[in-house]
């Protein structure tokens, strides 16, 4: 079964074909991570209008490298949302053009679903199991029960973890994406120099809040100032804090949830950190943690498509005049 899977959810145009839900014939992902560093952050008609001259290309040489044509598509998915809107459109206008064209069938596939189930492309996780997605817009705690099937049990009220990142390197003009300039330099950096806040931390939910810390760190600058030579050690010490909120919460639902599994996705799963941290917490206390690899970590093709693909096989498809949405609720 060849499957397309297109993601254009925020600043990356993604097009992916699959053989199956784990056999990749072609990933292509070409990144606006150059034209937004001007800015700092994405700029979202900067990024749809990117979308926009560079969809048309990019599904073209994802046919191509996987060496099949437009009529040997069986299954076109794309993600729907949530994500940036004028960006999301994009996609979603040109897999509904070649749905029509091709008189193919069409799944609408959730984004922070998608990085959840990421993982099935490059190996089998047994149900039931704890998903973390977390990335510059999302920071999410569900259960994942089966295939096409789960419960959002927290997210983020504010600032995403990915996203408190970008802001505080973009205030410290230290470069962009804001995740692997931090993470960078915070290698250098003593992670306990500064003794930022754990916001929500120790409340009873698996809600999560990174504005309150981001503003501890402003605050920090404002009160001492902050020396060039200063700068690792302070990034160290906020980028454990939100690393310790991450795990700590998380391995809370698996415990609660008597859930022995954990798989972790979005973005800021490729940090090194962060993986360091939920393996050694997860192995004191019993639980398998699970990481995609760092090519599946980012927005891709492949995770539409793998997620799209058990979807079909239970019977789901989407209808031609499905919307795209900024915000959404996974409702299982």
């Amino acid at each position: 079964m060849i499957i397309l899977g297109i993601d254009t959810s925020c600043d990356d145009t993604s097009i992916a074909v699959l053989d199956g839900y784990n056999r990749v014939l072609s990933d292509i992902v070409s990144s606006q991570v150059e034209v937004h560093a001007l800015f700092g952050g994405v700029v979202p008609e900067i990024a749809s209008r990117k979308h926009l001259e560079l969809i048309g290309g990019i599904y073209r040489e994802a046919l191509q490298k996987a060496g099949v044509s437009d009529r040997d598509i069986d299954l076109i998915t794309v993600t729907n949302g949530p994500g940036l809107i004028g960006s999301l459109l994009i996609g979603l206008s040109f897999a509904k053009g070649l749905a029509l064209s091709l008189s193919k069938p069409i799944i609408g596939v959730n984004h922070i679903e998608a990085h959840a189930m990421s993982i099935f492309a490059e190996r089998y996780v047994d149900f039931p199991y704890i998903a973390l997605v977390v990335s510059g817009g999302h920071t999410v705690i569900m259960v994942m029960e089966d295939f096409c099937r789960s419960t959002i049990l927290g997210t983020t009220r504010d600032d995403a973890a990915g996203e408190a990142f970008d802001k505080i390197s973009k205030y410290l003009n230290i470069g962009y994406p804001g995740g692997k300039v931090i993470e960078d330099m915070a290698k250098k950096g003593k992670r306990d120099a500064i003794a930022f806040p754990r916001p929500m931390i120790t409340e009873d939910n698996y809600d999560f809040s990174f504005s309150g810390l981001k503003t501890s760190f402003l605050n920090y600058d404002r009160r001492y100032g902050v020396k060039e030579e200063e700068i690792p050690d302070l990034l160290a010490s906020f980028q454990e804090s939100i690393c310790d909120v991450l795990v700590s919460k998380t391995i809370k639902a698996a415990k609660r949830s008597n859930i022995k599994r954990i798989v972790v996705g979005g973005g800021v799963a490729a940090n090194g950190r962060l993986r360091e941290m939920f393996f050694e917490k997860g192995g004191e206390n019993g639980l398998e943690v699970i990481f995609p690899s760092h090519r599946l970590c980012g927005d891709n093709g492949i995770m539409v498509a793998v997620t799209g693909y058990f979807y079909f096989q239970k019977g789901f498809v989407s209808p031609i005049d499905m919307k795209a949405y900024s915000r959404i609720t996974l409702t299982g």
